[in-house]
C-alpha cells in the first residue's frame, strides 16, 4: 500500500445526476419546491422529464440521456421555454416591504426592511418568484438574451452558481430557524422556572406579595382620583 491511501470515489445517485442537468434556476414551475426535489421526483418516476421551462428542450435531452426516456416537448402547463428574464425594481414604487427578498431562492436580491430594494442582475436566475409577492407591483420581468431560449439562454456555470447559493441560503435559513426554536425553548423554560418557583412560595410568602400587590394598586388608585380631581395633576403611574 502507498502512503497515502486512496479515497474511495463518490458515487452519485440517479436524482444527483438527473440534479447535475437541471439549470438551477429553482423557478418551482416543474411543480416542485426546487430542483433537487424535482430531480428526485424523476429519478422514482413520479415526474416526467419535460417540466422545466427554463431548460427548455436542450434540458429534456440533457435529462433523457441520464434517464433513458424518450425526448418529449416541454409540458406547457409548466410553462413555455423562453428568453431568459431578469427581475427589474422600479425604485420610485418600492417600499422596502421584503418580501420579494423572502422569495428569492438565490439571495439574488438587495435591500433591507423600509429600504429601497434592487436586484443583482448577474445574479438574478429569471425565476420570477418575487413578481407576485410584491403589493406594489414594482417588479417586472424583462427578457435579456435576445432570441436565445432554455439552455442558449444560461451556461453550466451559472447554473453551478446558482446552485451553490441556493444551497448556502437554504442552509442559512435552516440554521435562523434552529436559532429561533432555541430562544423559544429557552424563554420557555425560564418561564416555567418562573411559575415553578411562584408556586414553591409558602403561604406567608404568597400573603406577603398579594399584599405589596394590594399596596400598589392602593396607591395608583389614588393618584388616578386625584388627577380625575385635578387635570394639572401629573397622571398616575403606568400599571405595566
Amino acid at each position: 500500500m502507498t502512503a497515502l491511501a486512496q479515497r474511495p470515489a463518490v458515487t452519485k445517485t440517479l436524482a444527483d445526476l438527473i440534479e447535475d442537468q437541471l439549470p438551477q434556476t429553482q423557478c418551482t414551475k416543474c411543480g416542485y419546491p426546487a430542483c433537487r426535489p424535482y430531480a428526485e421526483a424523476i429519478a422514482s418516476g413520479e415526474a416526467q422529464i419535460n417540466q422545466c421551462p427554463p431548460g427548455g428542450i436542450e434540458g429534456v435531452r440533457r435529462l433523457s440521456s441520464v434517464t433513458g426516456h424518450p425526448v418529449i416537448p416541454i409540458n406547457p402547463a409548466n410553462g413555455i421555454e423562453r428568453p431568459r428574464p431578469v427581475a427589474f425594481i422600479d425604485e420610485s414604487l418600492c417600499i422596502g416591504c421584503t418580501l420579494c427578498i423572502q422569495a428569492c431562492p438565490v439571495d439574488a436580491i438587495l435591500g433591507a426592511a423600509k429600504q429601497m430594494h434592487t436586484i443583482l442582475p448577474s445574479l438574478c436566475t429569471g425565476c420570477d418568484l418575487c413578481v407576485a409577492p410584491c403589493p406594489v407591483d414594482c417588479i417586472s420581468m424583462v427578457p435579456v438574451t435576445g432570441d436565445a431560449t432554455g439552455w442558449a439562454a444560461w451556461s453550466q456555470a451559472a447554473a453551478d452558481a446558482a446552485r451553490a447559493r441556493h444551497d448556502f441560503r437554504t442552509e442559512r435559513l435552516r440554521r435562523e430557524r434552529e436559532e429561533n426554536d432555541a430562544r423559544l425553548a429557552a424563554k420557555a423554560v425560564e418561564k416555567m422556572r418562573a411559575v415553578t418557583a411562584e408556586a414553591a412560595n409558602t403561604p406567608d410568602e404568597l400573603a406577603e406579595k398579594e399584599r405589596k400587590r394590594a399596596i400598589i394598586a392602593a396607591a395608583i388608585e389614588r393618584a388616578r382620583l386625584r388627577a380625575a380631581a385635578d387635570p394639572a395633576a401629573p397622571p398616575p403611574p403606568d400599571k405595566t
